[in-house]
């Protein structure tokens, strides 16, 4: 089903006919913790500059087999929602097709016609989202919390899942509980319910399981898409 927004951008999502309002438990105001955060923010600056000097090379390479695979841009630009709703640029390797979303936007699926052959390694390998480590020194996102999703997905979330942006009292991250518990496979409404989990119970611990479990799953290439 293509839905076309206010701004005119067709967003193909199949919401089905029947679906029912699913309403999501309002959160209490966001527990301040002070020192989790301190150590949250230095652990996100010190790990994303090392990974970036480390991965430098790795990272050049990468864009030069993307350039030599298709035409286009190596490295994108996409606007997502961040803390508070606040847009932000979001980075990553190109792993689709110049004009993939021509005909509207959606979701990537398994099998998707619209990856490149480099992309689909990339995308297995998770390296398509290694960009993001500039986003995370910059201060947009975290290494661990709810993915950030775009403006025009969450406007036709919103139309039968009340509550869904309350995964934005926090900062994206670039994996979390839901991405270690299905990640693509999960549906929004799946997706919300680690979100909220992780947003009621984030912490130290918290964090590093996701991130031991992160490599589980890029290992296994589990729920990739």
């Amino acid at each position: 089903m293509s839905t076309a927004l206010d701004n005119g951008i067709s967003v193909i999502w199949d919401v089905p006919k029947d679906q029912e309002t699913i309403y999501v438990d309002e959160l209490p105001p966001v527990e301040r913790k002070p020192l989790y955060g301190f150590l949250k923010r230095l652990f996100d600056i010190v790990f994303s500059f090392l990974a970036l000097i480390v991965l430098l090379i790795p990272m050049a390479v990468i864009t030069l087999v993307i350039v030599l695979d298709s035409p286009g841009k190596p490295i994108y630009a996409q606007i997502r929602l961040g803390l508070n709703q606040k847009p932000f640029k979001i980075y990553k390797f190109r792993s689709m097709y110049q004009d993939a979303e021509e005909d509207g936007l959606r979701w990537a699926e398994e099998q998707d016609n619209r990856v490149t052959k480099v992309g689909s390694f990339l995308r297995n390998a998770r390296l398509d989202e290694l960009p993001q480590l500039w986003n995370i020194l910059i201060g947009d996102m975290s290494f661990v919390g709810p993915r950030p999703e775009r403006p025009e997905f969450y406007a036709v979330f919103d139309t039968y899942i009340v509550g869904f942006r309350q995964r934005m009292l926090v900062k994206p991250g670039l994996t979390g509980l839901a991405q270690v518990n299905g990640g693509y496979d999960l549906k929004p409404e799946e997706k919300i319910v680690f979100d909220v989990e992780y947003i009621q119970k984030r912490s130290c611990y918290l964090d590093i399981k996701c991130i031991l479990k992160t490599f589980c799953v890029v290992f296994s290439c589990e729920g990739a898409r």
